[in-house]
């Protein structure tokens, strides 16, 4: 697995102030029900009737929308989606990829106690909805 430098909630805004790009990999559902202001979605997974299922068009959407040497800083729920992603994205190339641990709404212990703070509770940006220019189905063409 490659690795891939994972940052704080605070640190993932501060990186944005210096010109990284947020991607949002959770489902557009999630995302549509907020998001880091500013952010793109494109998720790592789709929601479907039985669950999660991969995106297969994930890697085809990043490589046609960012040079492989973008400054990125990636995110999601909880920060696990957003490390696969991560570590994907350096697999195939990309240089220049940070970690957003924590994600969207934290992270949690086995026993649901919360460990770290997500985006959404610190008092970050956020934003709802399907921005035009950031939303999947914009990417995709």
């Amino acid at each position: 697995m490659a690795d891939v430098a994972r940052i704080s909630p605070k640190e993932a805004f501060e990186k944005m102030a210096e010109g990284y790009v947020y991607i949002d990999v959770r489902s557009e559902r999630e995302f549509a029900e907020g998001h880091p202001a500013g952010a793109i979605n494109v998720p790592l997974a789709h929601e479907t009737d039985v669950g999660m299922e991969v995106n297969p068009d994930f890697l085809q959407v990043m490589t046609a929308n960012f040079a492989k040497d973008t400054k990125i800083v990636l995110g999601c729920l909880a920060g696990g989606r957003s490390l696969r992603a991560a570590q994907q994205l350096a697999t195939n190339g990309f240089t220049q990829l940070l970690d957003q641990r924590a994600g969207w709404q934290g992270t949690r212990d086995p026993f649901g106690q919360l460990e770290e703070v997500g985006w959404s509770q610190l008092d970050l940006p956020t934003e709802a909805g399907e921005p035009e220019g950031r939303c999947y189905r914009d990417l995709l063409q």
